[in-house]
């Protein structure tokens, strides 16, 4: 048996002779380069199409997507944080106009990404259509007959046999099959072809993408994202008017939330005391009662940092924590006119917090006029003393909770009909409080203590309850599934389109002219790999053993005098 042997060589116009069983080893449309000069309207319209449903145009608009997308995560974004992008035009007032009319705050819903996204969709669809129908007819044909002349082939190899030529290709046929290879006999050969999963992979991944792209759009036309901070012991209803700040696609309606409820019992949160990671938080968990629908049953929930609780359709993650002091004012008179937690925002990670606490009904000064009162608050939840010479919190736990207050009595502007934040005091209309030596009067409180306000206007109690709040953030989403999916489904079909290798093998067995079985085999690749070679000679090896070389023929004897070995002559 000879061994088998590759061919490395360019191919020559003698190679044309492989015609069909050369071709279609892909469904990768074919590239004509078109008559310029006699292009019409159809004629540019066609080489149009055939550029936009290109591979290198598809990877082309991929790229633009992603490099589109970085000023999206670059620069504020108006449906994201109207905040920042406020704040961004103040300090820039000279690039802001010409980010807005490069739409750059709202990259996604820009008109540029918008025709890139399209664009990428079309050329997808485009590219899969025909390659599909391209495919399926593949499948339902046969591989093409064996080529003239297979020692022409990259690789190859012959043999001669005693057995039979039909028995030959029996065996062939049965060996391919046996190896999961479509296989028939044409004429005096058998075709056989093997790795159709590399052109399934191959659609698999572009029909993924596609998937992806409008499992992206769906999500972001119908998702919805809110934000809630809740006290221990208060509770939440999933209706528009109960979040702090909210945020939808263009097609979500108020129709679309999910109904449910809950109510926030308690909150732990506890963390390293010493080592290099002190202060670094160890258990972050809410306990929470919740019920789903309108009727629902009351269950209860452990929601941790990265482990929401979901409610159909809906998620409710744990964002942030915080503590809110329990602050009671009573006029000069000693009546409570305001008694409830403040929560308080954290400035650092050992949650030093600011915030404000309004009184804004039932408080009337000295004089007997009604009035209103704002403090600042400022606290801190391990204070490092008055030596430390700073109202900075030393650790995040309650271990020394102390309260800062000034304040303010005046107009807090409440009724002007202005959106104000919780967190922010307007003081435009406001005085001070003044103590003995006419400056602001402030004070330190610990849990219990009471700060008394000049001129017999009341007083302000900091109590010994000290209640933490929990942020929430509640999305949802639709299309999350089917873009997960989408991602899997591509990466598998992306691993089969690099690593299955479609190829052909055939068999010819005829009868020579000495009467022996000539057995010839070869195969062919798309690309250029050792896959082909091997494998052939592993099919060699077990159809040699089946139908095995015959020997050599022996030289015919000859009476020339030159033929006879001269005396002496090592015989062979």
């Amino acid at each position: 048996m000879s061994e088998t042997t590759t061919d490395d060589t360019p191919q020559s116009a003698d190679d044309r002779e492989l015609g069909a069983a050369g071709s279609q080893l892909s469904t990768a449309p074919t590239e004509d380069a078109p008559n310029l000069p006699s292009l019409g309207v159809i004629g540019w319209a066609r080489w149009f199409w055939r550029q936009l449903t290109s591979m290198r145009v598809a990877l082309l608009l991929l790229l633009l997507l992603s490099l589109g997308a970085i000023p999206g995560s670059l620069i504020p974004q108006t449906g994201i944080d109207e905040t920042a992008v406020a704040d961004f035009r103040e300090r820039h007032d000279m690039l802001a106009p010409v980010y807005d009319k490069l739409g750059l705050f709202n990259v996604y819903s820009s008109v540029w990404f918008s025709a890139i996204y399209i664009l990428l969709f079309v050329s997808l669809i485009g590219c899969i259509v025909p390659r599909t129908w391209q495919f399926v007819g593949q499948l339902r044909g046969r591989p093409p007959g064996a080529p003239r002349r297979l020692d022409r082939l990259p690789a190859h190899t012959t043999w001669r046999t005693a057995a039979e030529p039909e028995a030959v290709r029996e065996a062939a046929l049965a060996l391919l099959k046996k190896r999961r290879f479509r296989a028939h006999l044409v004429g005096d050969a058998v075709a056989a072809e093997k790795g159709y999963l590399r052109e399934v992979g191959n659609l698999l991944f572009h029909i993924a993408l596609i998937v992806m792209l409008i499992a992206f759009g769906w999500g972001q036309l119908y998702k919805s994202e809110g934000n809630k901070l809740i006290v221990e012991g208060d509770g939440f209803a999933n209706t528009l008017t109960q979040y702090d700040d909210f945020k939808s696609g263009n097609l979500f309606t108020n129709d679309d939330l999910e109904p449910f409820s809950f109510d926030v019992r308690s909150f732990t949160g506890t963390y390293e005391r010493t080592g290099p990671n002190k202060g670094t938080p160890r258990t972050y968990q809410t306990e929470l009662t919740y019920t789903a629908g309108a009727g629902g049953e009351e269950k209860k929930a452990l929601v941790k940092v990265n482990k929401p609780l979901q409610i159909g359709d809906a998620k409710v993650y744990l964002v942030s924590h915080g503590y809110a002091p329990v602050v009671t004012v009573r006029d000069g008179k000693g009546k409570v006119v305001y008694r409830d937690a403040v929560p308080l925002l954290p400035l650092d990670a050992n949650v030093t917090s600011s915030g404000v606490v309004k009184v804004l009904d039932g408080y009337r000064n000295t004089d007997g006029e009604k009035e209103q009162l704002g403090f600042n608050a400022f606290f801190v939840p391990t204070f490092g003393g008055s030596e430390s010479g700073t109202m900075l919190s030393q650790f995040p736990a309650l271990d020394y909770p102390v309260l800062a207050l000034s304040a303010y009595h005046g107009d807090l502007k409440a009724d002007s009909g202005i959106p104000q934040s919780v967190y922010q005091m307007d003081k435009t209309k406001m005085k001070e409080f003044k103590d003995s030596k006419g400056e602001l009067f402030k004070k330190l409180l610990t849990p219990g203590e009471t700060m008394t306000l000049p001129n017999g206007a009341g007083s302000v109690t900091f109590e010994k309850d000290v209640k933490e709040w929990a942020g929430f953030q509640v999305v949802q989403e639709s299309g999350g599934a089917w873009a997960l999916g989408g991602a899997v489904v591509a990466i598998a079909g992306l691993a089969g389109s690099l690593f299955i290798q479609r190829r052909r093998v055939w068999v010819r067995a005829v009868r020579g002219d000495d009467g022996s079985t000539v057995v010839e085999m070869a195969g062919l690749g798309r690309s250029e790999s050792a896959k082909v070679p091997e494998e052939l000679g592993d099919l060699a090896g077990i159809l040699y053993d089946r139908a095995p070389g015959a020997p050599d023929p022996e030289p015919s004897e000859s009476t020339d005098p030159e033929a006879v070995p001269a005396e002496g002559a090592e015989q062979q």
